[in-house]
This record gives structure tokens, sequence and C-alpha cells, in this order.
């Protein structure tokens, strides 16, 4: 991957990228999916960022406020073709370090049980398991995790 932009949530590309996320999501959730869907609208998210490989938009991800200390990981994707090459692990860096510019000091996101590569980058990048939060807490899928960013 070659840049890392920070862009608006209306970013076509971000949109494009967002759009295979929710048809991937919405094959693994089954039913559950709306549950789901329902705290992944993209409208309401202020930092938000796209990675391109030979300027073609290949991965996203996004920051949001959870409370004066803390950010929430949410929207990350990887085109499959880019898995495996450090893509996630870039965007996952660039969107901590935005968390660091704004201010935040703790980094929480939630994922699926039925994603183990997804798991296995946060593990990897030293996010640590913690009991399910807010709107997930009865979500037997989930799995959250937590990141000191300072």
């Amino acid at each position: 991957m070659t840049d890392i932009l920070r862009v608006s949530s209306e970013n076509d590309d971000f949109q494009k990228l967002v759009f295979q996320l929710d048809s991937y999501l919405a094959k693994l959730n089954g039913d559950e999916n709306d549950f789901y869907a329902a705290f992944n609208k993209t409208n309401l998210l202020q930092h938000v960022a796209v990675g391109y490989s030979e300027n073609m938009p290949v991965a996203c991800g996004a920051i949001k406020k959870i409370d004066q200390d803390t950010i929430e990981i949410k929207r990350m994707y990887v085109l499959p073709e880019f898995r495996g090459k450090g893509v996630a692990t870039a965007m996952l860096k660039a969107l901590e370090n935005w968390g660091k510019e704004l201010g935040y000091k703790r980094a929480v996101l939630e994922t699926s049980i039925k994603m183990p590569e997804a798991i296995n980058l946060y593990r990897k990048n030293k996010y640590y398991e913690i009991p399910r939060y807010g709107q997930y807490e009865n979500a037997l899928c989930s799995i959250c995790f937590e990141k000191n960013l300072w």
C-alpha cells in the first residue's frame, strides 16, 4: 500500500469499500446482520481513512469518539486480494496514530468471533481482549479488544 489518505465519510472510494464490507458481513452474520448493521452507519463518522495501492482503493477504516479518552476503531476492511500483505496493519497503525494526534489515550473495537484473521490481526498489534461493551454486551458472536495508545 502506498498511501493512506484521510477523507470524509462521503468519499466515493470509502463508500465503495464499505459496500463490499457490508456485503461480506451480511453473509457472515446471517440473521444477526440487522443488529450489527445498526451500529455501522457511516454518516456520523468524522475520521475516515482510505488506503491506496497504485491509486486503487484497497483498504478503509475509521475512528469514532467514545469518550474524552477513548476512540473506537470502526469499518476496517481490506480487499481480499490485498490481505496478508501488511495492509490491515498499516491501516490500523494510521488510525491509532490519528487517535493519538487527537489526544485519545485508548482504542477499543469489536469484531466477530467468526473472523479469526481479524482477531489475529488485533492480537498481533497488541490489542487485548476485554469484556463486550456497550451495544455488544449481549452479542455472543462479538469479541472486543482494547489497546492503550500512550
